[in-house]
């Protein structure tokens, strides 16, 4: 039965007093024994967990330079679930709790790129990871490896690790020539009760195969990254033999089964759901990846019908998943008689002062960082429209490509080929001010370390490119009034894995199923040849398979660059001193319908 928010903090702290719960409703221990013998012993404990914290301490946006808030008035940040782990550990025993995590903790916030690329914690005598800091802090016992942990490449990745009071998992990150495990593949925690007999819980990390296509520049010939239910498949029965009580599966992989790089690699993206299904003897999985708030959800599993418990805290440290586990002593051993889940919301608590007293002079000298003016803009340009309009702003990522990308190539055999360029409206508040420019306007408009591209497409392929890209549009007929509101995202798209192609003129006729929405298609006003070639400026994200988008992993390189877009615009607009949107921003596409255009 599924644990409430009144019923979570009373059952490890009843079982320690003689009292178990039974459908929801605590009763008297010996209501449940054998016979006329004595009541058995009982055992209750909770897991705690986050996932997807994104370099988020404090609840703080730098890209905005002020306090975190959305629509729904969410907070973020480690400081805020601190004082969420420190009550439930008041409430329960702190010997009755273990904390987890489920990966993607070094990248995202100008906080963690910080100590990553300015101040590095890879440099000599170099400081150490505020994300180490904070979850070491907390008193975290293991954490599974995100994807976004390859992200600076794995020398800052094993200094993380180091720097770490707890392990790294990761069952399925194995060395490319042994083929041994690279990270832990799982670590056993003993819980003391006060009935003699410990409690193993043994957590098993799992981290993403997707790893391999994103991040191939970092782990290509040096880690390779098998399916989450073959390396769970391979541990789980081990893990029990070894005696654990208890298994959980720590996996930085999504529930719904599906993956966003096609068939490029044989394993699945999002891949929890499938090992709780396939994979006998797990009993609760801390899923992370995918983004969602998932606070109980039960899969069978096919073998032994068993029912196992998932959940999904929000993403950046907005919720706290909590496990709980009712265990019985039975035939020797320990049982697992009940488990649920459920989450807490960490706006309904204050930071912790432990950790941002702790922080305080990190979080100063990255505020005063993105500060930096780095130039000026004659007018303001917003991404909030950029969803369903070409924007100036998005043109300012894309002119910063395709100019570095035909620097690059001039010269060369590919010289005079024209260059395209792709970009996404990766933030819907990002903005470009009138008059100052800083690094946090620019870092806030490119908040991904994604890096720079050429690779050769001809015309046809670039259709094909652009009609995936228009599935992000919910068909809409022509009498069919528009709500910006429910237009885009369809089929659960993100908004970066919408690409505005510039170079060229397009339609997107909405009112038109997918696979036949591009229109009016034309270069330099004719109509495009499907035989010419094209050079496409693109990140490497999309290069490599991200998204799953056509032709494009599989086309001719032609360039590439180490260096991040964002530090790109960055200095394209230090070198130009002022931004001129009026020099570079132009209408390339639209949405129509029938013909006629939406706005």
């Amino acid at each position: 039965m599924p644990l409430n928010r009144r019923t979570f903090l009373g059952t490890s702290a009843a079982a320690g007093a003689g009292v178990a719960m039974a459908g929801g409703v605590a009763v008297p221990a010996e209501a449940h024994g054998r016979g006329h013998g004595r009541p058995p012993k009982r055992y209750s404990f909770t897991v705690m967990g986050t996932t997807d914290l994104h370099g988020n301490v404090f609840n703080w946006d730098y890209f905005t330079d002020k306090e975190f808030d959305d629509k729904a008035h969410n907070d973020v940040g480690l400081a805020k679930i601190s004082t969420l782990v420190d009550q439930v550990r008041a409430e329960k025993g702190r010997r009755n709790t273990l904390m987890i995590d489920a990966g993607d903790t070094i990248q995202g916030t100008q906080l963690s790129y910080y100590y990553a690329k300015i101040d590095p914690i890879t440099a000599k005598r170099g400081p150490v990871h505020p994300m180490a800091q904070a979850m070491n802090a907390i008193g975290y016992d293991a954490a599974a490896l995100g994807n976004h942990e390859f992200n600076y490449g794995i020398p800052v990745l094993r200094k993380f690790e180091e720097q770490c009071d707890f392990p790294l998992l990761g069952a399925n990150a194995l060395d490319a020539k042994t083929l041994r495990p690279a990270f832990a593949p799982y670590v056993i925690k003993r819980m003391r009760t006060p009935h003699g007999p410990d409690v193993r819980v043994a957590i098993l990390g799992l981290t993403n195969p997707g790893i391999a296509i994103w991040d191939k520049v970092n782990v290509s010939g040096k880690m390779v990254f098998p399916g989450l239910e073959e390396q769970a498949a391979k541990y789980v029965p081990r893990l029990r033999s070894m005696g654990a009580d208890v298994v959980i599966v720590s996996a930085h992989s999504g529930t719904s089964g599906t993956s966003s790089y096609g068939d490029q690699v044989p394993y699945v993206e999002n891949a929890a759901a499938l090992v709780a299904e396939q994979v006998p003897g797990i009993d609760a999985i801390l899923v992370g990846h995918a983004h969602l708030e998932i606070p109980e959800y039960f899969v069978e599993n096919k073998e032994t019908g068993k029912k196992v418990v998932l959940s999904e805290p929000l993403k950046w440290g907005q919720r706290l998943t909590l496990f709980d586990f009712d265990l019985v002593w039975e035939k020797g051993r320990w049982v697992v008689e009940r488990a649920g889940s459920q989450v807490l919301n960490s706006n309904t608590v204050a930071e912790d002062p432990k950790i941002t007293g702790l922080l305080a002079d990190e979080h100063k000298k990255v505020v005063a960082y993105v500060n930096q003016v780095i130039g000026t803009s004659t007018v303001a340009m917003t991404t909030a429209e950029a969803a369903w309009k070409d924007e100036p702003i998005i043109d300012l990522i894309n002119v910063v490509q395709a100019e570095t990308v035909k620097a690059a190539l001039a010269g060369g055999e590919y010289a005079s080929l024209p260059v395209l360029s792709q970009a996404s409206c990766f933030s819907r508040t990002a903005q470009i001010p009138a008059g100052d420019v800083t690094i946090k306007d620019a870092a806030g408009l490119y908040p991904f370390e994604n890096t720079l591209e050429a690779r050769l497409l001809t015309g046809a392929q670039v259709r094909d490119y652009l009609e995936f890209s228009a599935r992000y549009y919910v068909q809409t007929a022509a009498d069919v009034p528009v709500d910006t509101a429910k237009l885009t995202n369809a089929g659960d798209t993100p908004d970066y894995n919408y690409d505005a192609v510039s170079g060229l003129t397009y339609d997107i006729d909405i009112a038109k199923p997918n696979g036949s929405r591009i229109v009016n298609l034309s270069f330099e006003g004719k109509a495009i040849d499907p035989a010419a070639q094209f050079v496409l400026a693109v990140n490497n994200y999309r290069a490599s398979g991200g998204g799953n988008f056509p032709h494009v992993p599989g086309a001719k390189q032609l360039w590439a660059n180490s260096e991040e877009i964002r530090n790109t615009i960055i200095a394209w607009v230090q070198a130009k001193g002022s931004v001129d949107g009026s020099q570079f921003a132009s209408v390339d596409w639209r949405l129509t319908r029938d013909g006629k255009p939406v706005f």
